[in-house]
């Protein structure tokens, strides 16, 4: 493919409801979305990066600039054999793994129209429905979780999530676990805690969790290991896993029994589709997370999740979860057994809503080849 264009758009959206965790409170979302152009196709992608830099160093600022300068340059005009190949290409520009994921994953939409291939058969997906979790943010009381854990049990979710942080913990999964003993329940710390609160972390072993993801720092793997190895409830590492060599070390360290997968976070499907491997080499359980995606994130989410070590349910969500109107069709929807049909059309699978995305776009810039 010979890529000709890119279109870099902000557009701004309001999410439904705030989202808390234990480092803010998310009620608008600045969200990049890439648009490529290559032997007369497009393709979409979504830069996932946050706001301010607190989930990771990238922000949608950070994101924008580097795409712009770099990003940008050394993509537009290229001819290459695959998507593949972009990681490759991008090798040279250090971290920014949200930036250049977005910029590869509308590459990987054009490959898979190209091929008369979905996006999942041409990354080795195997399912044609995905099983679906819920992420909860943190709530003004427990009556107000516990309302919400109803509410999304009664949509069919199959597994909950819900944030923790020191002071907000313990109570909330005991009171979660008395009023639903049966539920798929997990916790989120987002780096809250520190070795020292291993004690603390042990007493959620009575609750019989899934799993903890990301007690510790945001870029720990060797005191995650020593937490392990004091806790029953299994560690899953999310924010520490950038790459598959990180994923080696954590797996042979045995910092954790399960890891999440971000496509933002690893530097898109060329690198996610590593960690997948080895993953499933080393029978270690890998899931989706979600990072408050519009529909074209979100497309790619169910795109990855497609691939057959992805055995637990991913926070992959209807888009009415979070929007009002999505910039999507159809809108993602969750059936009544908690699962997520895969789209059977070439690419994406949805078709992207350029009226809405017009309405919301706030700046856009284009490179087009020479």
């Amino acid at each position: 493919m010979r890529i000709e264009s890119l279109i870099l758009r902000e557009v701004r959206m309001e999410l439904k409801a705030p989202f808390e965790t234990s480092f803010g409170v998310t009620k608008t979302r600045r969200i990049l979305l890439v648009e490529a152009a290559a032997d007369g196709l497009t393709g979409w992608g979504e830069i996932t990066a946050g706001e301010g830099p607190f989930y990771s160093a990238e922000t949608t600022e950070t994101a924008w600039h580097v795409v712009r300068d770099f990003v940008a340059p050394l993509v537009v005009g290229k001819t290459m054999a695959a998507a593949a190949e972009v990681a490759g290409v991008l090798q040279p520009i250090r971290g920014h793994n949200m930036a250049k994921a977005g910029v590869e994953a509308a590459l990987w939409d054009i490959e898979a129209q190209q091929k008369g291939l979905t996006l999942g058969k041409l990354l080795g997906g195997e399912f044609t429905d995905i099983a679906c979790g819920v992420s909860i943010g943190l709530q003004e009381s427990l009556p107000t979780l516990l309302g919400k854990v109803e509410l999304e049990l009664g949509a069919g979710y199959q597994r909950v999530k819900i944030k923790i942080k020191p002071g907000k913990d313990v109570e909330l999964v005991r009171a979660v676990r008395e009023g639903f003993p049966q539920v798929k329940l997990m916790v989120d710390a987002n780096s809250a805690y520190r070795l020292e609160d291993a004690a603390h972390l042990k007493r959620l072993d009575d609750y019989y969790l899934m799993m903890i993801e990301q007690p510790l720092a945001y870029d720990d793997i060797h005191q995650h290991a020593r937490l392990q190895a004091q806790l029953q409830t299994p560690v899953c590492l999310d924010e520490s896993i950038h790459n598959v060599r990180h994923a080696q070390a954590a797996i042979e360290l045995r910092a954790c029994q399960i890891i999440n997968i971000k496509l933002g976070r690893v530097g898109g499907y060329t690198e996610a589709c590593r960690v997948h491997d080895l993953c499933r080499q080393r029978s270690i359980p890998v899931w989706c997370g979600g990072m408050l995606e519009a529909g074209v994130g979100r497309a790619h989410n169910i795109a990855l999740s497609t691939l057959p070590g992805f055995s637990l349910p991913g926070d992959v969500s209807a888009s009415q979860r979070y929007w009002d109107e999505d910039i999507i069709e159809p809108e993602v929807e969750v059936t009544p057994q908690g699962t997520i049909r895969v789209p059977t059309t070439p690419g994406l699978g949805y078709r992207v809503r350029r009226d809405r995305v017009e309405k919301l776009t706030v700046r856009r810039e284009t490179w087009r080849a020479r």
